[in-house]
């Protein structure tokens, strides 16, 4: 008697290697252990309107980023470091992507914007499991973040490379958006006073 074979389960990828460079400029202040208004840190806020929709997580941390790494693993996620994370975003997502590669699709957000709600993931999600290949939403006219891709594209993230991350992929090939209502796709922690939201 042979098992039902599981097909292996989608992943969302948090992108949580950067410097934060802007954020503070010494390096003295991690911005994703910064607390938000309700005392959660910005990097758990952000896995977990991903958790509350993707069961599986996969962040993706920089050397060294040990509390990170704790904070992150304490909601449910799993944890990878980047040896090259200084090469920057492309070489951080090829990384996490490489980790679970056997995917159908992936969402990839960032750790940086914790006020995309669940229910833009959830609609991303449900876009990607009914046959897109690459989505992203749209609020506003804008397109904003997390953005998904179908295995199809596998090759290419994981040949992504440096600091270009995801951006030169959506921007030449077709993109299904997603019209959602939430500003917070286009909302990110890039300086203290973005924290007071």
């Amino acid at each position: 008697m042979t098992l039902p074979h599981t097909p292996p389960p989608y992943y969302a990828i948090l992108l949580a290697a950067g410097s934060g460079s802007r954020f503070d400029p010494l390096g003295h202040q991690n911005k994703l252990l910064q607390p938000l208004e309700d005392g959660c840190s910005v990097a758990v806020t952000s896995a977990a309107n991903l958790l509350a929709i993707m069961p599986h997580v996969l962040a993706v941390v920089r050397p060294g980023a040990k509390e990170l790494q704790a904070e992150l693993r304490a909601i449910g996620c799993e944890v990878t470091t980047c040896e090259q994370a200084e090469e920057g975003m492309g070489a951080s997502l090829a990384h996490a992507i490489g980790k679970v590669r056997d995917a159908p699709g992936w969402i990839i957000a960032l750790a940086d914007m914790p006020y995309v709600k669940p229910s833009t993931v959830r609609t991303l999600l449900d876009l990607l499991r009914g046959g897109a290949d690459i989505v992203a939403p749209c609020h506003d006219g804008r397109r904003g973040n997390p953005v998904g891709f179908s295995h199809f594209y596998l090759p290419q993230l994981l040949a992504l490379s440096r600091d270009e991350g995801a951006r030169r992929l959506l921007q030449t090939l077709p993109v299904h958006l997603a019209q959602v209502n939430d500003p917070g796709i286009h909302s990110d922690i890039d300086r203290p006073q973005d924290l007071l939201h």
